[in-house]
């Protein structure tokens, strides 16, 4: 009887150990997986900071010939900035289309119910335009079942499709459809520092204009109201496509982040599963000699 217990006892150490030598080789394997994923995250944003720079000084330039060209007219009359009361307002919400990427989307998402729950408490009809399948999956769960993406949220994402989705939204502001659209995206302010904010895209928000500095009067054909007619448009469009790069860069900074957070953790839980393993495997050597010196001294 007692050598029975002895051999069901030294079989049940067996398989614990057998367990935690199992689950040390899935943990490895997992962070493998992680610190994989921590490279890709970190190539993609590099080129997604590329792609920001790149597109900066297009954007400094187009607010630059802004700023003249309000400094040369009185008065600013143009359907996209003028604001009026809001009686329907429309949201877009930018995530991304895939997880592991920490609190990235729940923020978006955060952010995005306190908004409808703001414009609500107002008595405003909110439509919501999400762009990602996260932010679309939450935007259905909160009741706007009907709600249609804007645009595929994709890494290919070209300048012309962001530029038909601001027409859809200039178009329906000016109609009367909506009162004022309210972008909500996450800004990259540096490789570890996220933040989800809102802004106001239309009515378009004008820049100040610089009393202390004397503007050049050009000769504008057919006139500045025209020219800024033209602008305008394009400036709409292009922060839309700026919010959608920065929130792209981000989501590989969030993933990042969170693959090697991923990748910390699971080296520590090695170390804890080995010390266990260790700990366990000199056990049974231990119980395996007292059980020899046992035996010997009972045949004694």
């Amino acid at each position: 009887s007692c050598s029975c217990r002895s051999n069901c006892s030294i079989e049940r150490k067996c398989m614990n150990l057998r367990e935690v030598r199992d689950r040390i080789a899935s943990v490895k394997n997992t962070q493998k997986i992680t610190s994989a994923m921590k490279l890709v995250s970190a190539a993609k944003l590099r080129r997604s900071q590329a792609a920001i720079e790149g597109m900066r000084q297009y954007s400094e330039k187009l607010d630059e010939m802004l700023q003249y060209a309000l400094g040369n007219v009185n008065n600013v009359n143009n359907a996209y900035t003028v604001a009026r009361e809001v009686k329907r307002a429309a949201i877009v919400p930018v995530s991304s289309d895939t997880g592991l990427c920490g609190a990235f989307n729940s923020n978006v998402a955060r952010l995005t119910q306190e908004t409808i729950e703001k414009y609500r408490t107002s008595g405003v009809a909110v439509e919501v335009f999400p762009v990602g399948h996260k932010i679309e999956s939450a935007v259905k769960k909160m009741g706007f079942v009907n709600s249609a993406p804007l645009l595929q949220h994709l890494p290919s994402l070209q300048y012309t499709s962001v530029a038909s989705a601001a027409k859809v939204l200039m178009q329906r502001f000016v109609s009367g459809e909506i009162d004022c659209v309210e972008l909500i995206y996450t800004r990259l302010r540096s490789a570890s520092k996220l933040t989800a904010v809102s802004e106001m895209l239309l009515p378009l928000p004008l820049p100040a204009v610089n009393e202390d500095i004397k503007y050049l009067e050009f000769i504008v054909e057919p006139s500045a109201t025209a020219l800024l007619s033209s602008l305008i448009p394009k400036v709409v469009s292009l922060h839309l496509y700026s919010a959608l790069l920065n929130s792209h860069a981000a989501e590989h900074s969030a993933r990042m982040i969170a693959m090697q957070t991923a990748t910390d953790n699971a080296e520590e839980l090695i170390a804890e599963l080995t010390l266990e393993y260790n700990k366990g495997r000199q056990q049974a050597i231990t119980n395996e000699i007292l059980d020899i010196v046992s035996g010997s001294s009972g045949m004694q």
